[in-house]
């Protein structure tokens, strides 16, 4: 079977950076709780994230409501305006990072095109879009991998790698896109708020195919933890839809990770490269940890949750754009995501010579 090649990436975000506004929100839903106030205001000062994007447009003066009236105090939009929301931003942003992807490629040369989200969804969707959008041919085979949270793109690559080896001369996009920013809640819950505090918008596009540049995907393992799926939950409720991140998520994910290292390493002990999803500063800690990590081995991953936020299953794919951008050719490498289950799904990879 040929080997499969992750040949570029390219990514995209919304104009509005809205870190600052949201912790005026957390601020000002927990301003009544002076201690929970104060473990808010330590959570956001250690978060190691400076800033987030979203097509929310924040009010500069206001704790709570944003330019459109999308977020109005004690008239939080319904899933049904957070939906036509998704609708009416998620294309534009697609188009924007599947352009760059595609400038100067043969674009009648594509043949699959596989889309992630799990913030919203519709049909015709995104994928139909981009065809019509982008110029793609209409025959193009369309996949959509829906609402399987962080650990999506990892999931993506793995059916891209499945459809280049059994067809060689397929040429593939993998985009993952979400709105996260769209699901902020009225509330006064502390862990929900601290939820918030994480996530953001973007996208990533990535193509796919046997063309001999790039990163070669050479093998993907899942570790699924028993007993922790209550951590990370993510359901469609009247008033959006719900996140649940307990905070024993980086506990559980070292444990995890220390028990099945030799497993996802196969027996490697030369990864140079570590293209890691970062869930939060804790997740990442609890990954260097596991593998006993130098400082400097999460780099790219730290320095995407400072300019971006956690961006669910686009996040992993921002990091390996810049590892790609700064690797040697031959460098071997390890990237991994997780998600709802508790699952880290991982992919063992090398720089194309």
């Amino acid at each position: 079977m040929p080997d499969v090649f992750i040949n570029r990436i390219a990514t995209s975000n919304p104009p509005h950076d809205v870190h600052e506004p949201f912790l005026r929100f957390g601020q000002h839903m927990l301003r009544a709780d002076h201690r929970r106030l104060a473990l808010f205001n330590r959570m956001a000062d250690r978060s190691a994230i400076t800033h987030r994007y979203s097509f929310v447009q924040p009010d500069p003066g206001g704790a709570v409501t944003d330019v459109e009236g999308f977020y109005r105090p004690g008239a939080f939009p319904d899933t049904a305006a957070r939906m036509k929301k998704f609708e009416d931003c998620a294309p534009g942003l697609a188009v924007e990072a599947v352009e760059k992807l595609l400038q100067d490629e043969d674009r009648s040369r594509i043949t699959h095109l596989i889309v992630t989200s799990c913030t919203g969804l519709s049909a015709p969707g995104i994928d139909l879009e981009l065809i019509e959008r982008c110029g793609l041919p209409a025959t193009v085979e369309r996949t959509m991998v829906g609402f399987m949270g962080c650990y999506a793109a990892i999931n993506a690559l793995k059916l891209a790698r499945h459809i280049v080896r059994s067809q060689p001369d397929a040429r593939v996009i993998a985009l993952n896109l979400e709105l996260c920013t769209l699901h902020l809640h009225e509330t006064a819950d502390l862990e929900e708020i601290l939820s918030f505090l994480l996530f953001a918008d973007g996208c990533a596009a990535a193509l796919i195919s046997a063309d001999r540049k790039g990163v070669v995907m050479e093998s993907f393992r899942a570790a699924l933890v028993p007993d922790t799926r209550e951590l990370i939950r993510w359901h469609i409720r009247q008033q959006g839809f719900d996140m649940v991140l307990s905070g024993a998520v980086p506990g559980a994910i070292r444990s995890a990770l220390i028990e099945a290292r030799e497993d996802i390493m196969g027996g490697a002990n030369d990864i140079e490269l570590w293209a890691v999803h970062p869930g939060g500063r804790t997740v990442l800690d609890a990954v260097e940890q596991a593998f006993g990590l130098p400082p400097s081995a999460l780099g790219a991953s730290r320095s995407v949750l400072n300019d971006y936020g956690n961006m669910s299953s686009g996040t992993v794919m921002f990091v390996l754009d810049r590892i790609m951008r700064g690797a040697a050719a031959g460098q071997n490498g390890c990237a991994m995501s997780f998600g709802p289950g508790l699952v880290a799904e991982t992919m063992m990879f090398r720089m194309a010579a």
